[in-house]
Order: C-alpha cells, then sequence, then structure tokens
C-alpha cells in the first residue's frame, strides 16, 4: 500500500493488544526505506525456497526439519527439551512436535520425558538421524555459502550479522543475542 508521497505502508505483525489509533499518522516509507524493505522482503521469499529445494532434492530433508536435526546433532548427548528446540529452530511447539513426528516415524529421533521432570518431553536424535544430518550438512552449507556468504564482502557480512541481529531482538526483545 502506497501513500501520497510514494511510501508503503509498513507491513509486518502488530499485537493485537495494540491497535493502531484511528486519528495516528501513518509515517510512510521514505524511498531509501521502500528500497531496501523491498530487498529484503525478496530475500525473505527467495532464500527459504533456495534452502528448501535443495535440501529436499538432495536429502529428502526440509529446512525446518534440517534444523531440528541439526539443532539436536549440536547438543550434548544429541538431545535437547523440546522447548529449547523450538526457540532454536525459530518454531513453535505446535510445528516442531508436528516435524519431531515426522522424524520419528523415519527413525531419526526418538521422544522420551525428561529424566529430571517427567512434564518435560526431550527429543534425541538416533545413530540413523545423525548420519542424516551428517549426509545433508555439506550441501546445506555449499548452498548457504552460494547464495549467502560468496555474495557478501567481509564488511557486509559483519553488517548482515549486525542489522539480523537488531531485527531479531526487536521482534523477540526476550532472546538474547544471535
Amino acid at each position: 500500500m502506497t501513500g501520497e508521497d510514494g511510501g508503503m505502508a509498513a507491513e509486518g505483525a502488530r499485537a493485537a493488544e495494540e491497535p493502531r489509533p484511528a486519528d495516528e499518522e501513518v509515517r510512510w516509507l521514505e524511498p531509501a526505506e521502500l528500497e531496501a524493505w523491498l530487498a529484503l522482503a525478496a530475500l525473505l521469499f527467495k532464500l527459504p525456497g533456495a534452502l528448501d529445494y535443495q535440501l529436499q532434492r538432495d536429502s529428502d530433508l526440509t529446512h525446518f526439519e534440517y534444523l531440528v536435526m541439526a539443532g539436536l546433532s549440536e547438543s550434548p548427548g544429541h538431545s535437547r527439551r523440546m522447548s529449547d528446540l523450538a526457540g532454536f529452530a525459530n518454531g513453535s511447539l505446535s510445528r516442531l512436535s508436528h516435524v519431531v513426528k515426522r522424524l520419528e516415524k523415519r527413525g531419526f529421533v526418538v521422544r522420551r520425558p525428561s529424566e529430571e521432570d517427567g512434564r518435560i518431553t526431550v527429543a534425541t536424535l538416533t545413530a540413523a538421524g545423525y548420519a542424516q544430518v551428517v549426509a545433508a550438512a555439506p550441501g546445506h552449507v555449499a548452498t548457504v555459502r552460494e547464495y549467502v556468504i560468496d555474495a557478501l564482502t567481509p564488511e557486509q557480512l559483519a553488517q548482515l550479522k549486525a542489522i539480523g541481529a537488531a531485527i531479531h531482538q526487536k521482534l523477540d526483545p526476550s532472546a538474547g543475542p544471535c
């Protein structure tokens, strides 16, 4: 949506409990802001698809499944609490539960109650799951390198890290540093 000055209405989630007052003036995007936003929006749309396509083609895994399995592979004992794993993979607990159920059916993950607190569920990567994520990693890293890392200078990579951290902090103030 563009305003009279050629700007675009800010998109994104607004908390339901904080509706915009009817008389509040919209801060339309300036041309440079609009260009930056459109570049980011295109990236947000195209990059996940490219990562997902490569992983499905080469490893029969979705990008989210790969993130879940990678998160487990990097954890002590290849295990994590489901709630921690959801945070690591940037997904809801509900979405994670569905994905872990699929991974369980494939023999890649098992779930069990925590030994310390039976109310907590822990996911553990199986030997087959570990082998799958290890086999998938080189192709995934090559794709990340091709589309992101090699496209940027070292200075741009540092800027990307800072930009990503700033936006992430705004979206989730309770999250620690990236």
